[in-house]
């Protein structure tokens, strides 16, 4: 029935931000995963579904094909842009990831981005009361993408379209795009690390999101602040996490152990 009240509204010609049924989304976005680019890419088609429902639909695949192919974008900025596409009532969804899973593109047919500039600070938002069920509507998604992107020698860039609507483009640069600087020790990876169910969590975050602050962490795993600090210690110790700057960030023997897990 929602989706039959979408097509009745594009057929109609009137899916203005006031008409539009933003409970549940008609449209097909496609993923376009590319080895390198002299094949055409593999297709992925994520089909109709509730609005939240198709969010996080879109935002898993896209990062667990990312992450197949060796990127290191975290879960949480995919989630950001994707939620973008909101904006764009869904129309015309491509996102294409290229690099080896460190650059990833969004293309939508929307209205297109009109001050690219104030989109990359906190504040600024087009959201409207109906789009704040599934997003925060606080003009806060692309800032934290630039935010982190920029301290993790990363870039955003957004562009127009073609004809209409935006594209976004997010890379991870540095160290996690550079094959030479993530060569992972000849040596055997010990299996056997003793670690605890918690340890083992801040492992898996830390493979999903990337780079994180230690409050991060502690919101993202519910813990106290020195149970946080205290894990970590163990874990650094251990030569799983290392510090880099304020933040943590797992060593190649850290991946390695995370994946086994």
């Amino acid at each position: 029935m929602l989706c039959t009240m979408n097509e009745e509204q594009r057929k109609n010609g009137a899916d203005s931000e006031e008409t539009y049924d933003y409970s549940y989304v008609d449209a097909t976005a496609r993923i376009a995963l590319y080895d390198d680019m002299k094949s055409a890419p593999r297709i992925t088609e994520i089909g109709p579904a509730p609005t939240a429902e198709f969010i996080e639909n879109l935002t898993t695949t896209v990062w667990e094909q990312a992450k197949l192919v060796g990127g290191n974008l975290p879960y949480t900025l995919i989630r950001e842009v994707s939620e973008n596409f909101i904006h764009a009532q869904f129309r015309e969804i491509v996102v294409s990831i290229l690099d080896g899973g460190n650059t990833i593109r969004f293309a939508d047919q929307g209205p297109g981005i009109k001050e690219k500039d104030n989109a990359r600070k906190p504040g600024f938002s087009s959201a409207i009361e109906p789009m704040k069920k599934y997003i925060r509507g606080v003009g806060s998604g692309l800032p934290i993408v630039q935010d982190y992107l920029d301290s993790s020698e990363g870039t955003i860039v957004m562009e127009d379209n073609l004809t209409t609507g935006s594209v976004i483009t997010i890379t991870l640069e540095s160290k996690y795009s550079r094959k030479e600087e993530r060569k992972v020790t000849s040596q055997p990876v010990p299996l056997n690390i003793p670690l605890s169910d918690r340890e083992k969590l801040f492992l898996t975050i830390l493979m999903r999101e990337g780079d994180l602050g230690i409050t991060d962490i502690g919101k993202i795993a519910e813990t106290a602040s020195s149970t946080t600090f205290n894990t970590l210690k163990k874990l650094e110790e251990a030569g799983l996490v290392q510090k880099i700057g304020k933040k943590r960030s797992l060593t190649p023997l850290g991946e390695s152990v995370a994946s086994s897990l």
